[in-house]
């Protein structure tokens, strides 16, 4: 029994060490406004330090590697067809609806079975909550 207690006693210790080395500690102020300022000049806006040619030939801010650079924009014609489609209006549930099923192309007809699905999933849920 006195070894299962000690075996408790380290584990409970160690435990402890880690809380104390995982404690978040925050950053100092780098420096203390006076108590009349409300800090209105830190709180405008900064000018950019780009120059305007920069900004229209590179995707400003689109890398993530640490050596990497900015990627370069590059013409229309060099990116794929669907990039163009990606925010066209796609139809709702009621549009879709008042077609005929028989003839909506395979895309508006995955669409319209995807959005009946969870129309009647939302319903049931509303009616089993009520009861």
């Amino acid at each position: 029994m006195a070894l299962n207690q000690s075996r408790f006693l380290t584990s409970v210790i160690i435990a402890e060490e880690v809380v104390a080395v995982g404690q978040r500690t925050f950053a100092a102020v780098a420096g203390k406004a006076k108590k009349g300022s409300k800090g209105a000049a830190t709180d405008a806006p900064k000018a950019s330090t780009l120059s305007k040619e920069v900004k229209s030939t590179t995707v400003v801010g689109a890398n993530i590697l640490k050596d990497g650079a900015d990627p370069k924009i590059m013409p229309d014609s060099e990116y794929p067809d669907w990039l163009w489609h990606l925010l066209d209006k796609r139809p709702a549930l009621s549009e879709l609806s008042r077609k005929n099923i028989e003839t909506l192309p395979y895309e508006d007809l995955k669409r319209f079975v995807k959005l009946d699905n969870r129309a009647r999933i939302k319903e049931n849920n509303s009616v089993k909550a009520k009861n």
